[in-house]
């Protein structure tokens, strides 16, 4: 009687053994499922270039950014560069997410409007996000745009290079270089691909007056749009 029981608790056993081996066979398998799924979505977005670019137009509402010598207003100048490059994408068929369309602060303060933006960013993961801006010196015959992003970031990097090299084309006479940067709160917090191109310098007097131009800011619209196809075709 005894020796029956025995064989009855393990075959028992054996048949809990099994039916764990086959649940699990089953969520790898699931999972494994997910997997190759997930990654025939991504080889078919980069196929019908259904890629998504978040752009940051640089400040807003109260904050008005740099002022330049000519009186114009940074945040102005970023929204209408940005707003060009939108349009430039979708021609290209990439979806665009802004992080503002008008001229508004984001939060209460400027804390609060940094994180607003870098939330955006992490939350949409985008291929890559572009944070437009001005720049400014306190020596008036510097002059040039550059292209920053996170040290650490090797994407960041390979998006940098090609923005910039297609910036250079706008203004030759430019020998800025890309720049690695550990600070700006932006490519701090992002976890996804970002760079911050800073169009030119307001406090150069020659540099504004075509910061102001619209022939200009669609000269600078369509090289940072030439960069960030670029930097998605080689992805």
């Amino acid at each position: 009687m005894l020796k029956k029981m025995r064989k009855k608790a393990g075959a028992l056993l054996v048949m809990i053994c099994l039916g764990v081996v086959i649940l699990l066979c089953w969520e790898a398998g699931e999972h494994l499922k997910d997997k190759i799924l997930r990654s025939l979505e991504t080889a078919a977005e980069v196929r019908t270039g259904k890629q998504t670019v978040v752009l940051d137009s640089g400040h807003g509402g109260s904050d008005s950014g740099k002022v330049g010598i000519n009186g114009a207003k940074e945040k102005e100048i970023n929204l209408l560069i940005a707003k060009e490059i939108r349009r430039l994408l979708e021609k290209e068929k990439i979806e665009v997410i802004m992080i503002r369309e008008k001229d508004e602060e984001l939060g209460k303060s400027k804390v609060e409007d940094l994180k607003y933006r870098v939330s955006l960013m992490n939350e949409k993961k985008p291929a890559l996000a572009v944070s437009i801006h001005q720049n400014s010196y306190h020596e008036k015959d510097v002059f040039g745009a550059q292209v920053f992003y996170y040290k650490t970031s090797i994407e960041g990097e390979k998006a940098a290079a090609v923005i910039q090299e297609a910036l250079q084309e706008v203004n030759p006479e430019n020998t800025k270089k890309i720049k690695a940067n550990d600070t700006y709160y932006l490519l701090k917090k992002t976890e996804v691909p970002t760079v911050i191109v800073e169009c030119g310098f307001l406090s150069n007097y020659a540099e504004a007056e075509k910061l102001v131009s619209e022939d200009y800011q669609k000269k600078v619209a369509e090289a940072v749009t030439k960069g960030i196809l670029q930097y998605l075709k080689d992805r």
